[in-house]
């Protein structure tokens, strides 16, 4: 409850008698103000809600029954406690007063003490009846809200969860409000916490934003809830707690991706048959005059064949879009055994002399990302070790392998996986940006340029593709010289 003075409202056209109860309340450690009319009592009353009015019964022109009365008619003041001064100590007076609204009476001359006890024990059941309604219509919010909520101790036990928080956690059948066990032993056993760095503090406040990551099965897409914390203080002898909040944001990040996909899908896929078109037409308007028929012919046939691959370009663009979770339902994932020509093709598109591939120990079989997903992380990775190479001409070595991806708490047995290992001798970054290059989407507080120092929008997306499919990333400096080091473990069919 608030420490703040209560507002008592005193109404009275006699001048002695609203300084007497000024005297007496204001040295109860009360905030005095009065009003000589029925008038000022109602424009003050609507200016200051008090805790409660003072009002006298004998005034000029509008009397208090009647002030009351208008009082109980306007919402807003509606609940205001309302104590009735008066000469009269007779059954009809007091009958008018509790029609019109009152809450109490006081009968002149009154006893000081008294009164200050009275007005006092209104003020606090007033006050305590506020904070109830308050109360109620918090919980009314929370209990109707589609974010999760939970109180969580400092050992991390789940004392409360409204009822979206109980979906998310997957305890909907449970009657009670509290869960009996911690958050972590709950979450973990449904979703993957990422990125690592930032659930390592939990559950005090992270810089960094936290996720819950339900990897796509076979039965549904992948789902995300961006994880929030707040220190509650220890109250009455209890220890620290937090406020916990639990947001769906998985159409905010698939669409984010979507956007970035589309658009590096598009520099990737669609430039080269497209200079080719353009190419051959601005021949044929600037010179055709001069072009032989086999030139012609030979022209004609490679707009065509561009034509042919633009449009099968755009069929498989817009079906990934279309269904960018379908990888581990359709079985289509990348074939590891063309892991080689993809990257020589990225090699050469992106005219990396320096890069030597290792992949002695590969896996057998496809991973749960399909190929132009897996094709847009290698190109991400190796594109920043270039664009960020102070000469933009890096040493880059990549090591390919079989690995293991860790599996939900649940029982299960971590799953076979691809782990790549890539390396450059590019600079190293900052510490705070290793920490936040995984995080889905920190950049877009910025702009959705991604334009952050050492780092553009494209590994969150990264991140957001691996993490979708029970994946891992992980980012460091070399420790033998400049450089950064990248690794990714992608789940396997």
């Amino acid at each position: 409850m608030s420490d703040a003075k209560a507002t008592i409202l005193i109404a009275d056209d006699d001048r002695v008698a609203r300084e007497l109860l000024e005297a007496w309340l204001v040295s109860a450690d009360l905030r005095v103000e009065s009003a000589q009319n029925g008038e000022e009592t109602l424009r003050k009353a609507a200016e200051l809600t008090p805790d409660l009015v003072l009002l006298d019964v004998m005034m000029p022109g509008m009397d208090g029954f009647e002030v009351c009365r208008r009082l109980r008619s306007d919402p807003q003041l509606a609940e205001v406690p309302v104590m009735m001064i008066t000469a009269l100590n007779d059954r009809d007076s007091r009958l008018r007063g509790i029609e019109a609204g009152a809450d109490d009476f006081v009968t002149k001359p009154y006893d000081g003490a008294e009164l200050k006890a009275r007005v006092k024990t209104i003020v606090r059941l007033n006050r305590y009846r506020r904070l109830v309604n308050e109360r109620t219509k918090f919980e009314w919010v929370v209990d109707h809200s589609d974010d999760g909520y939970l109180l969580i101790s400092a050992e991390d036990m789940v004392l409360y969860a409204n009822p979206s928080a109980r979906i998310y956690l997957g305890r909907t059948g449970e009657t009670e409000t509290s869960i009996a066990e911690s958050f972590r032993d709950v979450a973990l056993t449904q979703y993957h916490p990422e990125p690592q760095e930032a659930w390592e503090s939990w559950p005090k406040p992270s810089a960094l934003p936290r996720y819950l990551v339900r990897p796509e099965t076979r039965n549904s897409s992948s789902f995300w809830l961006r994880v929030e914390s707040i220190k509650i203080p220890a109250n009455h002898g209890g220890g620290d707690g937090f406020l916990i909040r639990l947001r769906d944001e998985t159409a905010r990040i698939v669409l984010k991706r979507d956007m970035w996909k589309f658009n590096a899908l598009v520099a990737h896929k669609l430039r080269t048959p497209l200079t080719v078109i353009l190419g051959s037409f601005e021949l044929f308007q600037k010179d055709i005059s001069n072009i032989s028929k086999e030139e012609l012919v030979e022209l004609f046939g490679m707009a065509n064949e561009s034509a042919r691959r633009l449009n099968d370009q755009f069929v498989q663009i817009l079906s990934y879009l279309d269904a960018p979770d379908l990888a581990r339902q359709s079985g289509e994932g990348f074939e590891l055994a063309a892991l080689e020509d993809l990257v020589r093709e990225i090699t050469r598109d992106l005219d990396l002399e320096g890069l030597t591939l290792r992949a002695d120990e590969l896996p057998e079989g496809r991973t749960v990302l399909p190929p132009v997903a897996f094709e847009l992380v290698l190109r991400e990775i190796l594109g920043n070790a270039k664009k960020f190479h102070p000469q933009e001409s890096p040493e880059v070595e990549i090591v390919a392998e079989a690995a293991f991806a860790e599996a939900l708490e649940d029982g299960r047995h971590p799953v076979p996986a691809l782990r790549l290992r890539i390396q450059d001798d590019g600079a190293h970054l900052p510490a705070e940006l290793l920490a936040r290059v995984w995080s889905p989407y920190f950049q877009s507080e910025k702009g959705f340029s991604g334009n952050v120092a050492g780092m553009g929008l494209g590994l969150s997306v990264v991140a957001s593709l691996v993490w979708g499919v029970g994946g891992s990333c992980r980012l460091d400096n070399r420790e033998d010289r400049e450089g950064i080091v990248v690794e990714i473990v992608i789940p396997t069919a």
